[in-house]
């Protein structure tokens, strides 16, 4: 049975290019090339800030988010952007974007959004000026007024297809502001910040040389691996890939970026590939004082990729902190796998997203082949796991209960294969964790941070197994550190320091991270945490209201059945009973 068009509320952002057909009489060609760069520049922008770009239409973009703030800070972030990348420029055709932005009811199919609130956006968006942004009145009035942004009254508006005015302000980014910077000071906390006394770097994409976009994996893929090398040495604070690949093709300048990712350092470069020659070009800058401390080119047979990867991470971090264990220099030599073709699969697998059932499979076949020519490639067992849960979770191909057995087998089989890499390890871990079996998740994820103490990922996952051995001090510890060292984190960061927090009762400080994972995602369980807070809090109509939410999806929900499938994740009886005893208060069936 096909799944029926969406209709919710939501907050809608409208853009499109101012003069489009003025800039497409100037150059046909090249007015349509910019005008697709300037789109796909603001969904990613539009992406960082948690938002969903729905569609382009031509010379305009569509796009919806959860919450007001977040639209205003993608638009703001972006038309700062798009102003400094117009003035790089040489020529006249400047793609310059004009943004409105509003709240209504959508309906949502075959990702395209159509409804009032959409077009209420697209008014708006016409009576702001070139590089300008038109917020709508109903939404201006939740947007924080902590958030640095500056408002104009426009006043009342009268706009076609609308029976009543509509109230109309202006905004723009306070003055020496910064959207991401401020989004990302929420995060850290004092003891975390001491991290920063290490030399902190950021490995920006590496740009795609060779003319072919097919190869853009290939170029994310030796930045990636660099990242890797360089979080191994202890004496450097290496900021997270998910963070400093949020900047792709942004036209700003190397310190904003740096003081964005909290780095003092940035590391930038590019691969082209020719046959079987590859040249990579690097260079570090220190960003505090804007100038380059080091550039190097390098032309190897493409064999040598790999010992070309050793040799950038090593000079790099020498260059930076003076020094380096030997420990450190020896793990950072270890590698997912020396056979140049298996590689290739590898990052293809990494480069596939499986949102679909056919994508997924490509993923899964192309670590399979990587397999398959190396079959010591313990990263293509870990890549390949992760889409057999992805299969479980959505019923695609063997059953459920199959999928997560090779799910098991596939990340077993890689922490045999290699002890040396920290992510294998840690994801191993956190299976262990999901099983109740404690012990076994202690060994792998100890082994993580020992291989890689700069692991985000590898930190947020000690913080859900302290959590489930009863430290929730030392948990909401581990949290907050992967948080600065992951400052644009994935949402389940988020759950994992929310659900830290109500195990240590720090119910106030639960509210803004698991808040703020609910508008990223559809889990349930953020919705669960959420009314078990509230009901600790007191604040019994809240909790009732997140329950009905939760009943909605989970019509077959009970604390009987959710005691049942907990009591192996929290090791204290009292923990358990913690949480059953908020979802009592909300108001959940025994």
């Amino acid at each position: 049975m096909e799944k029926g068009p969406t209709r919710k509320l939501a907050v809608l952002l409208h853009a499109d290019v101012v003069g489009s057909t003025a800039l497409v009489q100037l150059n046909e060609t090249l007015a349509h090339q910019r005008i697709q760069d300037t789109f796909q520049r603001f969904s990613e922008t539009i992406a960082t800030h948690g938002g969903i770009a729905h569609e382009l239409r031509g010379d305009a973009l569509v796009a919806e988010f959860s919450k007001a703030s977040d639209a205003v800070g993608a638009a703001v972030d972006f038309q700062s952007e798009n102003a400094v990348h117009n003035e790089g420029l040489t020529d006249e055709v400047r793609p310059a974007v004009r943004i409105g932005i509003a709240m209504g009811e959508v309906v949502i199919a075959d990702n395209t959004v159509t409804g009032e609130g959409v077009v209420l956006a697209q008014r708006l968006e016409q009576l702001a000026d070139p590089g300008g942004i038109c917020l709508q009145g109903a939404a201006y009035e939740t947007v924080p007024k902590r958030l640095p942004f500056d408002y104009v009254k426009l006043g009342e508006q009268t706009l076609k297809g609308f029976d009543e005015p509509v109230r109309v302000y202006g905004v723009t980014l306070k003055a020496g502001k910064s959207v991401l910077a401020a989004d990302v000071a929420k995060n850290v906390n004092k003891e975390a910040l001491e991290l920063t006394d290490k030399p902190s770097i950021a490995v920006l994409p590496f740009d795609n040389m060779s003319g072919d976009p097919e190869q853009q994996y290939f170029s994310d893929g030796v930045a990636d691996d660099i990242i890797t090398q360089m979080s191994r040495y202890q004496d450097l604070f290496v900021i997270a890939r998910n963070s400093s690949f949020s900047f792709r093709g942004k036209a700003m300048n190397i310190r904003t970026i740096a003081e964005k990712l909290g780095a003092r350092y940035i590391l930038e470069g590019g691969v082209r590939t020719a046959g079987k020659r590859i040249r990579i070009n690097v260079q570090l800058i220190d960003a505090e004082r804007e100038h380059h401390l080091w550039a190097e080119q390098y032309n190897r047979e493409i064999d040598d990729v790999f010992a070309l990867q050793d040799e950038i991470s090593q000079y790099v971090a020498s260059t930076v902190v003076g020094r380096l264990r030997v420990g450190a220099q020896e793990q950072a030599r270890h590698k997912a796998t020396e056979n140049l073709q298996a590689y290739d699969y590898l990052l293809l697998g990494r480069s596939i997203v499986g949102d679909t059932e056919e994508n997924n499979r490509r993923a899964k076949d192309a670590y399979l082949k990587a397999i398959e020519l190396d079959p010591a490639c313990a990263r293509a067992y870990m890549g390949l796991s992760q889409h057999y849960i992805i299969d479980g979770f959505s019923s695609w191909g063997q059953s459920p209960e199959r999928s997560r057995e090779l799910a098991l087998e596939c990340t077993v089989k890689a922490a045999s294969l290699d002890k040396f890499d920290s992510e294998v390890q840690w994801r191993v871990a956190f299976v262990y964790t999901q099983r109740g079996e404690f012990q076994e998740a202690k060994a792998y994820i100890n082994r993580a941070l020992e291989i890689n103490p700069n692991d985000a990922d590898a930190l947020t996952v000690m913080g859900v197994y302290l959590t489930g051995i009863g430290d929730a001090a030392n948990a909401v510890a581990a949290c907050e550190k992967a948080m600065v060292l992951n400052p644009f984190c994935p949402a389940y960061y988020q759950s994992n320091l929310a659900a830290a927090y109500f195990a240590a009762r720090r119910y106030d400080d639960v509210l803004e991270p698991i808040t703020e994972f609910v508008t990223r995602t559809k889990f349930p369980y953020g919705r669960r945490l959420l009314a078990a807070t509230y009901a600790q809090m007191g604040r019994i109509k809240e909790a009732e209201g997140e329950m009905a939410i939760v009943m909605e999806s989970e019509p077959d929900f009970s604390l009987a059945a959710f005691r049942k499938t907990q009591a192996n994740r929290l090791t204290l009886e009292s923990d358990l009973d913690h949480w059953i005893e908020g979802l009592r208060l909300a108001g959940f069936p025994e």
